[in-house]
């Protein structure tokens, strides 16, 4: 109903011009000609509008479905003080001395020009206005929704793809160690579905690998996902569009890529490294201490044999290389600490010993 309205209104706003414009400049012509040019311009005007404006309204229904409130008042502000402020230009300039024309035309390009340049300024720092500001709601929100996010310091945890494709980060919110909301970037996502439909097949695997991981944690009750759907358009990098929103949402990122980790030192972006975490929690393994392991390879160094413990930890044992392939118990001679992890040094137990000299 709107809509039509709007339409016949257009068409009678067009027909007014139309018999504004020939009477003005033709005044020489009679009533019947100048009506049916009013006639025309409303039938036109009517047409167009009848066409073209449903689409056009429903376009600007959907832009103010995605905008909130909050979006709403701060571009309304904006655009308030750049009108101001634009206005105070023109009347301090001195425009009265030019012909009327260009004076409303020079008028036109400057309230233009302030107003946009204002806008388009708080559009691009919106986010942080928004946080800053404090319109998200304090309490987390109902999981796998979209939208805003709550305010509050270190209280979102931004998870980057290769911490979606690891999987590892479903177990650990499980658990319930990690508080917050977890934050994935709509361009996350994206990139997500890039990977999923690659031509290589083992980058298809690990994008439908991470999508799953995603809809599987939006699934659980237990798990506070958010999907953010803003993206930073003057960005093309993915990492430094992951640690722009950590910034402006105050959250702090979750990854185990290498190179994420070390831009965000870069920005003062706190991080929480996976694999620095399950380096922490492996169980520790005291010298002294008797472990049974399969030898499987043999080590660098003569006489070295390489097994691990089911969590990965690689156990160097010494005098080994004649158990490859062997279940043995080993006893633990220390424990070395390093940055890919820890590394266990161990020999055969006594009793493996006799073999090992009978053997050679």
């Amino acid at each position: 109903m709107f809509t039509k309205i709007l339409t016949v209104l257009f068409g009678l706003s067009t027909g007014f011009a139309g018999f504004y414009v020939v009477f003005s400049f033709f005044p020489h012509l009679s009533w019947v000609v100048v009506s049916a040019c009013a006639l025309l311009g409303f039938v036109l005007g009517y047409l167009f509008a009848h066409y073209l404006l449903p689409a056009l309204w429903a376009k600007v229904e959907e832009s103010f479905q995605k905008i909130t409130v909050p979006e709403l008042i701060i571009h309304g502000t904006s655009l308030f003080f750049g009108l101001l402020i634009s206005g105070l230009f023109v009347v301090v300039m001195p425009l009265e001395g030019l012909p009327s024309p260009l004076g409303i035309l020079v008028s036109l390009l400057i309230i233009l020009a302030i107003a946009g340049t204002i806008t388009k300024l708080t559009a691009r720092k919106k986010e942080e206005l928004l946080n800053f500001l404090g319109n998200f709601p304090k309490s987390g929100e109902k999981s796998g929704g979209k939208g805003r996010l709550p305010a509050g310091k270190a209280f979102y945890k931004v998870l980057d793809t290769s911490s979606i494709i690891d999987g590892r980060i479903m177990d650990v919110a499980q658990t319930g160690f990690i508080e917050g909301i977890f934050v994935v970037p709509g361009f996350v996502v994206a990139e997500l579905q890039r990977i999923a439909d690659s031509s290589d097949s083992l980058k298809r695997n690990r994008g439908r690998r991470g999508l799953d991981i995603l809809n599987k944690m939006q699934k659980d009750a237990s798990v506070s996902i958010r999907i953010y759907d803003q993206d930073f358009e003057d960005l093309s990098d993915v990492d430094t569009k992951i640690v722009r929103l950590a910034k402006v949402l105050g959250a702090k990122v979750i990854t185990n890529d290498y190179n994420l980790n070390k831009v965000a030192e870069l920005y003062g972006v706190p991080v929480l490294n996976i694999n620095e975490l399950a380096n922490a929690i492996k169980p520790i393994v005291l010298p002294g201490e008797e472990v049974t392991v399969q030898v499987i390879k043999d080590g660098k160094e003569l006489g070295q044999g390489i097994a691990y413990l089911e969590d990965g930890t690689m156990i160097v044992v010494d005098g080994g290389r004649q158990f490859i392939g062997e279940e043995i118990m080993v006893t633990v001679t220390s424990v070395l600490q390093t940055a890919a992890g820890r590394m266990i040094f161990a020999k055969p137990k006594e009793s493996f010993i006799p073999k090992a000299s009978s053997l050679s």
